[in-house]
């Protein structure tokens, strides 16, 4: 059973994200999530790179129908599963719907996906019909902007979730949002029904110097929220309050997996906290 939390008006749902106990199988995960009091946990189903392992979490598979039990034993929400590479050779059904199938059978609500493919007008389609197929499994399509792939930033992500013909989600995550150089204005005039939920961590404020520090940073060597100089407080503040919140902070340390995620839940309610705080101000901020 997942402790439970008794920080007052702090009201915001909390996930788990994979990255940040990447070395976990889904189940691992779930009870992870639930050990270090977490309210709901997202899913890694399709490795992002090549040196991931690779797992049987497509279909009903032994893995998959534990995980689904634990899940249902611990009480935890299954926000998203992930990740979903859009790229020159995608084939939306024969690609992806195996995970569309496994997210519906967990019960998630919300899928991830990143954009690889240099062809916008491709990218565009590519989206549009897997936003299609995800509703067929009551699930929402968010698109993530990075800075390393073909959807850079939040203004390319936006002109992709515009021409989609069912409702889909831009994700908001943290580095990438201070890597790309977006600013909380640029948030605030973003539609509201767009934002499903939010990834946050931390980074050092001085901006890597290479792509491929920007990369390693990313996937690696994040810090825990308010611990580096991501305005995460003015992000927050520039969208929806009652959206949940994914915790991403994969870290350089050797502690175990159920100890990271403690001190990342800690460490996000504190900077959730601070947003909360009307007498917060952006002059005085530690976070």
């Amino acid at each position: 059973m997942r402790v439970q939390r008794d920080e007052p008006g702090v009201e915001r749902l909390l996930s788990l994200a994979p990255l940040t106990v990447l070395e976990l199988d889904p189940a691992e995960v779930v009870t992870c999530a639930a050990a270090a009091g977490y309210d709901a946990v997202g899913l890694r189903l399709i490795p992002a790179t090549e040196q991931e392992p690779v797992r049987p979490t497509i279909g009903a598979t032994p893995l998959i129908r534990e995980t689904r039990r634990r899940l249902d034993d611990s009480g935890l929400r299954l926000l998203d599963v992930e990740v979903v590479r859009l790229v020159p050779e995608t084939v939306v059904r024969s690609d992806f719907e195996g995970i569309l199938e496994t997210g519906a059978f967990l019960g998630a609500g919300e899928v991830l996906a990143t954009g690889y493919d240099p062809d916008r007008q491709r990218t565009a389609d590519n989206l549009a019909e897997l936003s299609l197929l995800a509703a067929e499994y009551g699930m929402t399509v968010n698109i993530e902007p990075m800075p390393w792939t073909a959807v850079r930033d939040v203004h390319e992500g936006a002109a992709l979730v515009a021409q989609c013909p069912v409702p889909t989600g831009l994700l908001i995550d943290a580095i990438h949002y201070d890597r790309a150089g977006t600013s909380p204005a640029e948030l605030e005039v973003l539609p509201r029904e767009w934002i499903r939920y939010i990834q946050i961590c931390d980074a050092p404020a001085e901006q890597p110097a290479t792509m491929s520090e920007i990369i390693h940073q990313g996937r690696c060597a994040r810090l825990l929220p308010g611990a580096g100089g991501i305005g995460l407080v003015s992000m927050l503040r520039a969208l929806p309050a009652e959206v949940p919140v994914s915790v991403e902070a994969p870290l350089h340390s050797d502690a175990p997996a159920t100890v990271r995620a403690a001190l990342a839940a800690k460490a996000a309610r504190d900077v959730l906290a601070l947003a909360a705080d009307s007498d917060w101000s952006p002059l005085f901020r530690s976070a």
